[in-house]
């Protein structure tokens, strides 16, 4: 897959390689498809307005299952993914904005943009922080609640099973005053959770 978003995108640059302005924006965009990806953390975790960046208490325990077992109208969860971003390249890689998509487990738990630029150089590794957000009880809707539960349970650290997570990163880039949005998918994939 990265060999087909690397293939088209250096097929984009050559086509409009006579914009210097526009084949350098091209360049960190084509950088960014050939980075390595990796799950580092998740940080900033609340649900239902509880915050469990720390871990659950004991005492939190039975009250997180009582809300994801019960019948909530609403269990808003947020948290910050944080993906370790390697770009092995001789040139810098970087975005003014990002699309994203997040599928959990094969169920597609969020979209959003990331309206912040972000800019790694060659030959280094930094990190990429995501606010993510969504609602359990409208997810329990629509999929099992035995399977969002789990999802949930591993974000929180509860589960035995863990969870197989696809983020899809579309970088947009600027040239001078108009942006331009990659036109595929840069694909990311990672397990986390369950037992060590």
């Amino acid at each position: 897959m990265k060999k087909i978003i690397t293939g088209v995108l250096f097929s984009v640059m050559l086509m409009l390689s006579g914009c210097a302005v526009l084949q350098s924006s091209l360049s960190n965009v084509y950088n960014l498809a050939n980075c390595d990806y990796k799950y580092h953390s998740i940080s900033n975790l609340t649900i239902s307005d509880m915050n469990v960046s720390n871990g659950l208490s004991v005492l939190m325990i039975p009250k997180v299952l009582s809300i994801l077992s019960g019948n909530t109208s609403s269990i808003p969860l947020n948290f910050t993914l944080n993906l370790d971003v390697k770009n092995p390249n001789s040139g810098s890689a970087a975005f003014q904005a990002l699309h994203y998509i997040i599928m959990i487990d094969d169920i597609q738990f969020t979209t959003g943009n990331l309206q912040q630029a972000f800019s790694v150089g060659a030959n280094e590794t930094k990190q990429l922080p995501m606010a993510i957000g969504f609602d359990i009880a409208e997810l329990m809707k629509n999929h099992s609640k035995s399977a969002i539960e789990n999802v949930v349970k591993n974000i929180l650290g509860l589960s035995d099973t863990p969870s197989k997570v696809t983020v899809q990163l579309k970088p947009s880039f600027k040239v001078g005053e108009q942006m331009f949005t990659s036109p595929i998918y840069i694909p990311v994939s990672f397990s986390f959770g369950g037992k060590k």
